[in-house]
């Protein structure tokens, strides 16, 4: 009879001691520990008086803008300003060739004075007839004819007369004076270059820029809450019946002067919902320049108990709603639905959904649930607080 080798291990028996060992082993190992809460970092909220202000975008314009044109066609002969210079009402710009106007002049001149003298006989004439025909001399019909030829020559006189005025138009239309006082700009034309009554190009644009306008847009809702809030006080005011305002240059600094709003359209634009705004600045030493974008800004008030809230904490749900994870009693997440007033700078004031003193969450909101327990660690420098100057906002969140 022949015997299996020593070394030999049924299969069964080798599965039953592995999972003997297996049992042993896993009896020998400690339980693994239990996982504590999701560690989150929070700020807590704090109440504070803000200034709450209001930002236009704009742009800037001249309070006068002329465009020089010529009156009559000619040729230039002389261009008497220094492009970019100061100029007065009525200096004289420009000089177009005046030679045809000036015979034109002459010739009108002439023709009253023939008609004037022609007039003077036929007046003298008539004096005569009415004497003759008193003692009846002459025929009535040969009176009235005079009479009649004196009305005519009367006429013609005056006709003569506007003639003239009319030619004397033209010719002081050939020294091309400044409409009004300020800066003139580039000339489009040099000395002999024709020039049309009807032409489109001007010759050259004096525009006056202290105080300059700045012309702003604004939803005609947030007209409406300006000038509600202006009528209830709030609005820091600049004279009688006019809001002060600020302005931002296009580097970013503040503008020295400070503007009054100054006129508001009574038309809303029904392709944007926008009303036309316009601010005055002062201007003395011409630091703003037609065309320049700029922000304007208008303080609105002081909300003494304003809540911010870090935008980081502030996130939408499905329904596109601001919400927040708030950590409340023992440390327990609470989803909450914000109401937004608008944008300060890295925050966002807040309506209502907050208050002071409660934890918002702004790091770690992913290993957050609501009803969950978390542990809530302060996040350094976080910026929840109003900035020390008024804060410049712009649109209203949602």
């Amino acid at each position: 009879m022949t015997h299996p080798p020593r070394h030999w291990i049924s299969p069964l028996a080798l599965a039953l001691g592995c999972a003997l060992l297996s049992a042993c082993n896993s009896s020998s190992l400690p339980p693994p520990p239990a996982q504590g809460p999701a560690e989150v970092g929070v700020v807590t909220l704090k109440a504070q008086p803000i200034t709450l202000t209001s930002e236009l975008p704009g742009r800037t314009n001249a309070t006068v803008a002329a465009e020089v044109r010529p009156q009559v066609n000619g040729i230039i002969r002389e261009r008497l300003f220094t492009e970019g210079s100061d100029v007065k009402a009525g200096q004289l710009l420009y000089r177009i060739d005046p030679a045809t106007y000036q015979a034109s002049y002459d010739s009108a001149k002439a023709t009253l004075a023939k008609d004037e003298a022609n007039l003077e006989t036929l007046r003298l004439k008539a004096k005569r007839y009415a004497e003759l025909a008193e003692i009846k001399a002459i025929a009535q019909q040969d009176k009235d004819d005079a009479l009649s030829s004196v009305k005519q020559a009367e006429a013609t006189v005056a006709a003569d007369k506007a003639a003239l005025e009319t030619a004397a138009i033209n010719l002081g239309y050939t020294r091309i004076t400044a409409p009004v006082a300020g800066r003139i700009g580039k000339s489009s034309v040099t000395p002999g270059a024709l020039v049309t009554a009807n032409q489109t190009t001007a010759l050259a644009t004096i525009q006056q820029t202290n105080p300059m306008y700045v012309d702003l847009t604004e939803s005609s809702a947030d007209v409406l809450r300006l000038k509600k809030a202006f009528e209830a006080g709030q609005m820091r005011r600049a004279g009688r019946d006019q809001a002060a305002v600020a302005l931002i240059l296009e580097d970013g600094s503040r503008y020295s002067q400070e503007g009054k709003l100054q006129f508001a359209d009574v038309t809303v634009n029904e392709s944007t919902g926008t009303i036309a705004l316009r601010a005055v600045f002062p201007n003395p030493r011409g630091e703003l320049l037609p065309g320049m974008y700029v922000r304007a800004v208008l303080e609105e008030g002081v909300a003494q108990e304003a809540v911010l809230v870090p935008q980081k904490g502030v996130s939408r749900n499905v329904k596109g709603e601001p919400v927040a994870l708030v950590v409340g009693a023992d440390n327990k997440v609470e989803l909450r639905t914000l109401n937004l007033s608008r944008p300060m700078g890295e925050n966002w004031l807040v309506s209502s959904g907050l208050k002071a003193g409660e934890k918002v969450i702004v790091e770690g909101s992913q290993k957050a649930r609501p009803n969950s327990v978390v542990n809530p660690v302060p996040v350094e420098g976080a910026k929840a607080a109003a900035p020390a100057t008024p804060a410049t906002t712009g649109k209203p969140g949602a």
